[in-house]
């Protein structure tokens, strides 16, 4: 039996700039860090990877977790900061807040760069920005609590 979506997980260049990110700047709770080093056999089973050396993070917020690793083995490609949300993969991370306007606000003045300010949806209000390694996170504020895409905390 499914119960729902756990974590998303988030491989990054940067390590510490991430979790300052969604640590600091987004509020996430850091609940575990943990690491490995290279010959760690079922890290490089479950991941699928020869030689595989991490450094992670288990952050939370509210009903849901982001795990961040940086790799150092094998060396992994570059990403595209600037990926359209229309390739395929995932798209977007969508954190629910309380006041969209004032998070926009807050978020943009402390350097996170947005596709447009929040728009009203009818039911929500949204925006797309970009973490520092050009992951999208939506910020989403539902407008009405009894509507079937309000969190149920």
């Amino acid at each position: 039996m499914i119960r729902g979506i756990h974590h998303t997980a988030i491989s990054t260049r940067n390590f510490d700039r991430a979790l300052a990110f969604y640590r600091d700047l987004l509020g996430f709770e850091v609940v575990m860090e943990f690491d490995w080093p290279t010959g760690t056999e079922f890290a490089d089973n479950i991941t699928g990877l020869k030689d595989s050396a991490a450094r992670a993070a288990m952050l939370n917020a509210g009903n849901a977790h982001i795990e961040i690793f940086e790799y150092s083995s094998p060396v992994p490609k570059e990403g595209d900061p600037e990926r359209p949300v229309c390739d395929h993969g995932i798209t977007h991370i969508c954190v629910d807040v309380v006041d969209v306007d004032a998070e926009y606000e807050r978020l943009k003045a402390a350097g996170m760069t947005f596709h447009c300010p929040p728009l009203d949806l009818g039911i929500a209000k949204a925006t797309y920005g970009r973490d520092p390694d050009g992951n999208v996170v939506e910020l989403q504020e539902v407008l009405d609590p009894d509507s079937p895409m309000a969190l149920k905390l």
